[in-house]
C-alpha cells in the first residue's frame, strides 16, 4: 500500500504513467493546481498559495526521487513527473498578467517547449547534476525562460 501512494504520487496521480508524453500529462497537474487556486481562491492569496503548492511538490520530489530511481531502475525516469509539475507551477507564480486560462494555455505550452529543448543552462544542469536537485532545477530554467518569453509577449505585443 505504501509503495502504491508513492507511485501515484511520483505520477501526479498516474498523468506520468501515460505512454505519451508523459511529461507533459504529469505537468497538467500543475496546470490543474494553478487554475483550481485562480478561480477558487481571492486574488490577495493566490500567489503564497502557489509558492506553497510550489514548494510541497519541490518536498516530495526530493523526498521521493531515490525511491523513484529504485522503483524504475533509471534516473530521471520519464514517469517520475513532479519536477514538471513543479516546473509549471513555475510560471502562474512569476507571470501574473492576463486571464488565468491565458496563462496556463501560454505558459503550459512555452514550458513544455523549453523544457524539451532545454536551452542551456537547463542542458548543462540536466546532464552534469545526476541527483534530485538536478532533476528539479532544469524544470525550473525551463519555466524561468517560458516566464520571460510570456513577458516579452505582453509588453512588446
Amino acid at each position: 500500500m505504501k509503495d502504491k501512494l508513492k507511485l501515484f504520487i511520483c505520477t501526479a496521480g498516474g498523468l506520468g504513467l501515460s505512454p505519451y508524453f508523459p511529461g507533459s500529462c504529469g505537468a497538467l497537474l500543475g496546470v490543474f493546481i494553478h487554475l483550481l487556486i485562480a478561480y477558487l481562491i481571492a486574488p490577495g492569496h493566490q500567489r503564497i498559495l502557489l509558492i506553497a503548492a510550489f514548494l510541497l511538490v519541490s518536498l516530495m520530489h526530493y523526498f521521493l526521487n531515490s525511491w523513484a530511481e529504485n522503483y524504475w531502475q533509471e534516473e530521471d525516469s520519464r514517469h517520475f513527473v513532479l519536477d514538471e509539475v513543479a516546473g509549471y507551477l513555475i510560471v502562474p507564480i512569476c507571470f501574473t498578467e492576463g486571464q488565468p486560462w491565458e496563462i496556463a494555455l501560454g505558459g503550459f505550452l512555452l514550458f513544455r517547449v523549453f523544457d524539451i529543448i532545454k536551452i542551456p543552462p537547463a542542458r548543462q544542469v540536466d546532464k552534469q547534476m545526476k541527483n534530485a536537485t538536478g532533476v528539479i532545477l532544469d524544470d525550473v530554467i525551463s519555466a524561468l525562460y517560458a516566464v520571460l518569453i510570456m513577458y516579452i509577449f505582453h509588453y512588446y505585443f
